[in-house]
């Protein structure tokens, strides 16, 4: 054993590196306990050993080992041994006892740091993707208030302009109206009574400009069983005085340019 220090020896760097790694019998493990307390320069030692032990226990594979950490903690041990005075004498510890545990203790608990790191690990990976589903969400019901709030403003805005779209040249039964804000380009249509139509047609709404320019497309859409159909906020330029809103029946991918004939045609009148 070690005994009691009272003679100014320290213990060697070999048997400081074995306490670090928990490595010393029982009894072994007392004796240096008792001297590391008394002797300020190899607790200084020891402290410096379990840091950079720590550090290399629990670097795992997805965060790269801290710089140095390694090969410090290793060139610690062995320019320790190199710069122990003729004078000091190493303080020698049994090896008899110790050599068996040294050989799998250290293993043990870096293995046991490294399963708790892999966890901890997992555990964080599992909460990040719990705060991006979060994220998500608040951002989706974000942008359906925003559009709802959006078809609102257009509804009841005091200089929204309503429309009446009738069929050009009956009388019949298909009708169109639409609420139109030019400020902000906002256009919410509704149709009803439309005839159906086969999958390579659609209806085609169009903003016929005040200014004379060509008529801008408006939105596509098909009637359900009923004859009902409806456009709503198509991406429209905001700005633009509208004379008129008109339907006709396109390709199934939609017109660049009306084609004929126009099937509902409204004026645009001044909002109230």
């Amino acid at each position: 054993g070690i005994g009691v220090m009272t003679d100014g020896r320290h213990i060697s760097a070999e048997d400081l590196a074995l306490l670090a790694l928990q490595a010393l019998s029982a009894e072994e493990s007392l004796d240096a306990g008792v001297h590391v307390a008394e002797c300020a320069e190899c607790r200084g030692e020891l402290a410096a050993l379990e840091g950079d032990l720590a550090l290399v226990a629990l670097s795992t594979d997805q965060r790269a080992l801290p710089a140095g950490a390694r090969d410090r903690f290793l060139g610690r041990i062995a320019a320790d041994v190199e710069a122990v005075a003729p004078a000091e004498k190493a303080i020698p510890i049994d090896r008899r006892r110790a050599t068996r545990t040294a050989l799998w203790i250290p293993y043990a608990a870096v293995a046991a740091l490294l399963m708790i790191c892999a966890w901890l690990g997992w555990r964080i990976n599992g909460l990040n993707e719990q705060l991006r589903e979060e994220t998500a969400r608040v951002a989706k019901l974000t942008e359906k208030n925003a559009h709802a709030q959006e078809i609102e403003e257009v509804l009841t805005a005091p200089d929204a302009q309503h429309v009446l779209l009738t069929a050009v040249k009956t009388p019949a039964a298909p009708t169109g109206r639409a609420i139109y804000l030019a400020s902000r380009g906002g256009l919410i249509f509704q149709a009803d009574n439309l005839d159906p139509l086969p999958d390579s047609k659609t209806y085609e709404l169009w903003l016929i400009p005040a200014d004379g320019r060509a008529p801008i497309p408006a939105g596509l859409f098909r009637p359900d069983a009923r004859g009902a159909a409806s456009v709503v906020l198509p991406p429209l330029p905001a700005g633009i005085s509208a004379k008129a809103l008109g339907v006709t029946v396109e390709k199934a991918s939609g017109s660049a340019a009306p084609t004929a004939p126009i099937l509902l045609l409204g004026a645009v009148t001044s909002g109230e």
